[in-house]
């Protein structure tokens, strides 16, 4: 048994499921808000790329997958980024989801031969980085992000030796739960950092494609390292996916990009893992991210929601408005975010995800107690109805 294993801790959704134990909800309709899910139909340009190429299924593929994916690849981070060029070669790969690349960048980059090595997280954070650091031998350090600091990444809280056993740095944009973009200067930021110590920058952008203002795309890693002299992408590799951007989480399907020399080491490692994206999957994925009318029409949906949804919580709980990504994230009144969720699901039958089963303690703070994160991926009514049941509760609760 890996000695590591036990160190994992329980998923926020299981802690939930402990949290609901014994609670019988109010019979009402239940409307879950607490799983990033997009709730909307798959577009049909990627189910039926999926259908008319079932064949593929007959085939071993590779793990790089066809040249004809990372070319469509290649091309989609240059026209969304305004990059000059991508090798399709050597500098993006397909992944079977965001998800299974995070963890496995980590177990490619973290050399256990080195004294006590270090992964660093954003706090609140997606859980997968935790787990995958453990699990690659490496202890884990935490950057709060808080309301207090606009949600930024409190770099100065680790020491210089904890900095110096860093290897890598996860790094979500836009963020979850909170919806924050780094800006130019953040990542410049980030960069001299990671020149200074020497470690990776693994960026999560999964949510890069839900965002507000259809001229104002947030920027993403790669187009900051190019805008700041990086076009090599050293040391830098970004995550993205078709879950949010095309209502597919079920097709497993995402893409990474960026320094050729670290992907051509996480290339090797995934040939070992098993993790070939099957032709038939890669067909689809082929014709989704060739597809942007879907994409828009989701942003609209998004829109529609937060528009229903802001005024309606905001006299009763401080929401915070995200620069992108489908997340509200909001103080609940009394502060016990736990007690909060299992009393709203006993009360409404709705459900919210508790901000502390994202969070760990760290400097002296849990940045996520106090806080529940809210999925706005139903439809626009459902969204209203939660917000309304949400409002009425608080207002039992004042």
């Amino acid at each position: 048994m890996h000695a590591r294993l036990p160190l994992l801790q329980p998923y926020p959704f299981e802690r939930l499921r402990a949290l609901f134990a014994g609670v019988t909800p109010a019979a009402l309709t239940p409307l879950r808000l607490s799983i990033g899910e997009p709730q909307f139909p798959t577009p049909t340009v990627l189910t039926d790329a999926l259908t008319a190429h079932v064949g593929g299924l007959a085939v071993y593929p590779l793990t790089a997958g066809q040249r004809g994916l990372r070319e469509t690849l290649a091309a989609w981070f240059c026209r969304r980024y305004s990059l000059p060029a991508l090798d399709p070669d050597t500098q993006v790969l397909p992944v079977n989801g965001s998800r299974e690349a995070l963890f496995a960048f980590a177990q490619t980059v973290v050399d256990q031969t080195q004294p006590a090595p270090l992964v660093v997280s954003p706090n609140p954070f997606y859980q997968i980085y935790e787990g995958a650091a453990i699990l690659a031998g490496a202890d884990i350090a935490f950057l709060n992000q808080t309301a207090a600091t606009g949600f930024a990444l409190e770099l100065a809280s680790l020491s210089e030796a904890e900095w110096r056993r860093t290897q890598l740095l996860y790094v979500c944009s836009p963020g979850n739960p909170t919806g924050r973009v780094l800006d130019l200067d953040a990542w410049r930021e980030l960069f001299e950092y990671a020149d200074r110590y020497g470690f990776v920058i693994a960026s999560d952008e999964c949510y890069s494609e839900i965002y507000p203002d259809e001229a104002r795309p947030p920027l993403g890693g790669l187009e900051a390292a190019h805008r700041l002299g990086r076009s090599d992408f050293r040391n830098l590799v970004v995550c993205t996916s078709l879950s949010k951007r095309s209502n597919a989480p079920g097709l497993r399907s995402g893409a990474v990009a960026g320094d050729a020399a670290l992907l051509k080491a996480f290339l090797l490692y995934r040939t070992y893992h098993g993790s070939a994206m099957s032709e038939t999957v890669q067909h689809a994925s082929d014709a989704a991210w060739r597809d942007e009318a879907h994409v828009v029409l989701n942003r609209q949906q998004y829109r529609a929601a937060f528009e229903a949804v802001l005024p309606v919580l905001a006299p009763v709980m401080r929401v915070y408005q995200p620069d992108a990504g489908f997340y509200v994230w909001a103080e609940v009144p009394g502060g016990d975010d736990a007690a909060f969720a299992r009393d709203l699901f006993a009360a409404t039958h709705v459900t919210v995800l508790p901000g502390q089963f994202l969070a760990r303690e760290a400097h002296g703070t849990q940045p996520g107690r106090g806080f529940v994160r809210m999925a706005l991926v139903a439809g626009l009514d459902e969204c209203r109805e939660a917000a309304q049941r949400i409002a009425g509760f608080c207002r039992t609760q004042a």
